[in-house]
């Protein structure tokens, strides 16, 4: 009785597991198509575009937990580099893994701890801040400076570009201050407002068994 106890409790764990990967690679999947469709912001360079591949990662992070929900960012920022290439050997995939897992698994980890709609919302805002903190100090020590070098110019040609939209960006640290983290929190709340929309209408397809 215990061995068939057993075999059925290692069957079923298989089978979540199988689940679980396949949900991951779906999500990743879709993160990936939401990725080609960019909005750009009139108050940043045109270079600065809001996508929503973060709306999957953090549906699997309140599905699956926050680790599932970082490997559906892994995936996501993976295949896109096989697809579309690096131009910052690596180094901007890297840091936009950091700031995508800075916005959801915080979500993902208050929410496996407070499931309610409240405990969402305050994943979400903790998440916002966060991405906003990481993705400011991302920007001004790597990604502009990779990005920079990537591109043969030097970085005060991209402040000039900020300046040209925003004539309050005079510096790096302007450019961080009034495009970067506008940006970072635009995207936290807009991505935050569709999971909230859409979560209990579609949370229940990945419960099916």
């Amino acid at each position: 009785m215990s061995t068939g106890s057993n075999v059925a409790t290692a069957e079923k764990t298989q089978k979540v597991g199988v689940r679980t990967l396949v949900q991951i690679g779906m999500l990743a999947a879709i993160a990936v198509v939401l990725m080609l469709f960019e909005i750009p912001l009139p108050f940043a360079p045109s270079f600065y575009k809001i996508d929503f591949s973060e709306v999957p990662v953090m549906v699997g992070c309140f599905v699956m937990g926050p680790l599932a929900g970082a490997a559906i960012e892994f995936v996501k920022i993976l295949l896109n580099f096989v697809i579309n290439g690096t131009t910052t050997a690596g180094v901007g995939e890297v840091a936009n893994f950091l700031v995508g897992c800075a916005l959801c698994v915080p979500a993902g980890v208050i929410y496996k701890y407070k499931r309610t709609r409240k405990g969402a919302l305050l994943g979400m805002i903790a998440g916002t801040l966060l991405m906003v903190v990481v993705g400011s100090a991302m920007n001004a020590f790597v990604l502009l400076p990779v990005y920079a070098k990537a591109f043969g110019m030097p970085i005060d040609a991209l402040v000039a570009m900020g300046t040209a939209v925003n004539s309050h960006i005079t510096s790096l640290s302007t450019f961080v201050l009034f495009a970067v983290a506008p940006f970072n929190l635009l995207k936290g709340i807009l991505v935050s407002l569709i999971v909230l929309l859409i979560y209990k209408k579609i949370s229940p397809i990945f419960k099916m068994r």
